[in-house]
Order: structure tokens, then sequence, then C-alpha cells
């Protein structure tokens, strides 16, 4: 069983305040476009900095009521659409962002000592707001927590549907732009414009798009495989692989020489194939790989700069078990090389038509999903102390997420969580890059990492895992 290290409680010596924009803006609903109001998408991205020392909080205050001028919709509060009760708005009140401040009784080393991994316990770092429902939370919430000495953490909820990875980072590069250099002019200018992605009349669906899909599949020949059937999840258990430029550099020359990759690309495949040996379901399930990819440069026109809106799609790649786990990596990464080339200016517009017509979540029955966090520049933030000893997720049981490493620049650490009975598994495969040479050799490899079947019973539980269930009800 494992046991995951716990933080202690943070105490609150206030009660968390609403911090407006510093002056008037503009009162009126806003528009989300269908890519903004996915329903996978009402959830916030939680983020969180670790800081050796702490800004002064007086000017975290007056510097966030600046950026929430520019940023005004941040400020507001997400309401049912009067005209489409599908859809969401924005309604732009101005009421403020939650802004909390608490202590904690560790000091910086102590806190990256216990805790190398994200779990359950930090979400003391990030204030609960007691709403009833998505609507009720507060589009951002703030949770500056100070350590004993002098550090910080710096927690921070945005709501998915306002803000993807790059804006969340747009945003946080302009708040702290102006708390380190308050009498200057802001150099961002953000973007809303959501009207650039919305449905074609008449709607021109044009593509099957089978990211939002159910994968079919079956246990055997005659019996089909029901999910409906899915037993208890195990315990989720984040679990976390750091790649240095040299692992990547190696798994890149695992692949044929003639194909030249991205490290995403290679890091990607590395993972969907090491995560599907690790759960081990049936060989001829077929399962996706979903992942984001940042539309703003493929539009046409694009997307204007500034946009800080969701300006991404889900790429999906998709075969079976028997190819992830026999394959070679290069079949993988072309793969994925090939669902990023059906993202043109023509699929994006079709998808956008296709969500308007149909309100459906991606197919995450079968599937791992991975965002990439390693090109946002948050570990860059700095508020005028430094920056950031370390960035990354707050939760990790929602997908798998690649981030930096704090001084290596070419490194990727790669966070998920797994089931507990796969813990062991997982990491194997991660780390173990030269077993694929084995395989490309017809070596035989010991099962004790690779059972050669599954029995229903634990084909259910698997399946049970695969998707981790998205938490939209959280901040």
């Amino acid at each position: 069983m494992f046991q995951f290290p716990e933080i202690p409680d943070c105490v609150l010596p206030n009660k968390p305040t609403l911090i407006p924009p510093l002056s008037p803006t503009p009162n009126h609903s806003l528009y989300l476009s269908n890519l903004d109001d996915q329903k996978f998408l009402r959830f916030s991205i939680k983020y969180l900095l670790l800081y050796r020392k702490s800004p002064d909080v007086g000017s975290l205050k007056r510097s966030l009521s600046v950026a929430l001028v520019g940023y005004y919709p941040l400020a507001g509060r997400l309401r049912v659409s009067p005209v489409n009760e599908e859809k969401l708005e924005v309604d732009c009140n101005g009421e403020g962002a939650l802004f909390a401040e608490a202590v904690l009784d560790l000091t910086v080393e102590e806190f990256k000592g216990i805790c190398e991994k994200p779990n359950k316990s930090w979400r003391k770092l990030l204030y609960r707001t007691e709403g009833q429902s998505f609507l009720s939370i507060p589009p951002l919430v703030v949770q500056v927590t100070h350590l004993k000495c002098g550090g910080s953490i710096l927690c921070l909820g945005i709501c998915h549907c306002l803000c993807d990875g790059i804006g969340s980072a747009q945003f946080l590069h302009a708040w702290a732009d102006i708390c380190k250099h308050p009498n200057q002019t802001p150099s961002s200018n953000p973007c809303w414009e959501r009207h650039l992605l919305k449905p074609r009349n008449p709607l021109k669906i044009e593509y099957p798009h089978i990211e939002f899909t159910q994968t079919q599949y079956q246990h055997d020949l005659t019996t089909p495989f029901d999910l409906d059937q899915v037993l208890k999840p195990e315990t989720l258990v984040p679990t976390s692989h750091t790649f240095h430029h040299d692992d990547i550099f190696s798994l890149k020359q695992l692949c044929n020489l003639s194909l030249k990759c991205t490290s995403f690309e290679v890091l990607s495949a590395h993972v969907w194939s090491s995560w599907a040996k690790a759960m081990c379901p049936p060989s001829h399930l077929k399962i996706k790989l979903l992942f984001s990819v940042n539309i703003r440069k493929t539009m046409r026109p694009n997307l204007p700069q500034g946009y800080y809106g969701n300006g991404f799609v889900l790429g999906c790649a998709e075969t079976t078990v028997k190819e992830l786990v026999h394959g070679n990596l290069s079949h993988i990464v072309r793969l994925i090389q090939r669902a990023k080339s059906r993202l043109t200016d023509d699929y994006v517009k079709s998808m956008v038509d296709y969500l308007g017509e149909n309100r459906v979540k991606p197919d995450l029955s079968l599937s791992l999903v991975i965002s990439q966090w390693t090109r946002l520049g948050m570990e860059r933030v700095d508020f005028g102390e430094g920056m950031a000893l370390f960035m990354g997720p707050l939760c990790s049981e929602i997908y798998c997420i690649f981030f930096p490493v704090y001084g290596d620049s070419c490194g990727v650490t790669v966070l998920m969580s797994v089931p507990e009975s796969g813990v062991e598994s997982f990491g194997y495969w991660m780390k173990n890059f030269r077993e694929r040479e084995m395989e490309g050799e017809g070596k035989k490899k010991s099962d004790i990492f690779m059972p050669a079947t599954c029995t229903a019973h634990e084909c259910h539980q698997i399946c049970a895992h695969m998707a981790p269930p998205l938490d939209f009800a959280t901040t």
C-alpha cells in the first residue's frame, strides 16, 4: 500500500478577499467559443509555483488589480447563456478574483523533501470555495502560502473555459511584470476575440472526428465488452519520471535514422507504449492517445497576438495494444505525427462546427491524455524576488502532464497517475529504453511485467483506470 506524504494543514489568519479590477471595466456578457465551452473543460487548471523568497503580499494584490483591468473577464463570473442553456457565457460584473493568504509550518527545503510529486494533501494550498456548482466558483482563485523560512508557495486555479495553458501563462507573466515594474506600461495586450472561432452558418462538418467517437472493441470475438460493468477503481498513485537531454536523445536514436521527430513526439510515443505495457489490456483492443495542439498559427487567418482563450484542439492517434506493446518506436511516433498533420485550418473549423451540433466530450474510455506544459515559460515567472524553484500542477489525477525541469532547459518531467498495481511495471518500462532494442532483435523478455493474457475481471479493472474520471466540480 502506497503511503502518501502529508503536508501540515495551512493556517489562514484572515478570510479570503475579492480583488476587483483597479479601474472600471466593461459591464457586459461575453461569448465563449465552442472550443472554450466544451463540457470536459469545465474545471480549473491548478498551478503551483514555489519561491525561495516571498513577494510582498500588498504588491501582489495591487498588481493583480491592475492586471485584471486588461483581463477583466477573469474578474467576472460564468453563467448559463439565456439564449442557449447548453452554452456558458461570462458575466463581466467586476466582482473580482478570490485571494487567500495562508501560513504553513514548513521550509522550502522541507516541502521539496517530503513532496517529490503532487498528492492529495497539496489541495490545502489552494482555497476551496463553498460554491454548490462549477458556476459559483470564481474564474480566478489565488492562494499565497508563507513558509517559515521566508519562502512561499503561490497556487492559482484558472477556469479552463476562459484560458488554456498558453493563455494562463500569458496572464501570469503580465501580472508578474506589473508587480516587478509597477511604473511601466504593461507589455502584453490581452485579446478576447472569441468570435473568430464561431461555427459557420450553415455548419460544415467535413471530417470524422474520432477524438469524440467511442472506440469500438470487444473482449473476445463473441462477447461485447461492457464498460458499464467496470469495477471500483484501485487507488491511483501519482508517478513522475524525469528525462534529461541525453535520455531524449537516446529515445530518438531508437527510431529509424530517416525519421525526424520532436522531443514531444518521441517522448509521447514512449509514454504511450510504456503505459500500455504496464496496464496489459488484451492485445486486440484499440486505445487512443489524445494530446493538446496549439492552433493559434494553424487558423487562417491566425488568431491574434495576445489571444488567451482556448486556442488548442486535441490530436488523436489510435492503434491496437499489440502495436503499442510489440511495435517499434518509429511506428508509434509516425502515428502521432499523422495525428498532428490532420489538424489543418479546415479540420479545426469542421471540429468547431461539429461541437456546435454535438455537445460531446472526448472519448476517454480507452485513452491516454497528454498535456504539454514545457513551453509555457511559467517557471520563469518572477514577481520581483526571483524565478520559481519549481513549477507544476497542484493535482495529478486528471491526465499525463509534461512539465519543465528546474535548471535543465531540455529536461522534461512526466507526471501521471496509474493504478497502484501498475506503478512498478510502468516505472520499469519508462526507465528501460533498451528493452526496445531487444524487441527489435526478437529476444524473449521476462513476462513479470508483461502478462501474456488478461482475464475478463482484470480487463474490467484495467479499463476502469485507463482514463481516470475528470473532477469538473473542484477548484
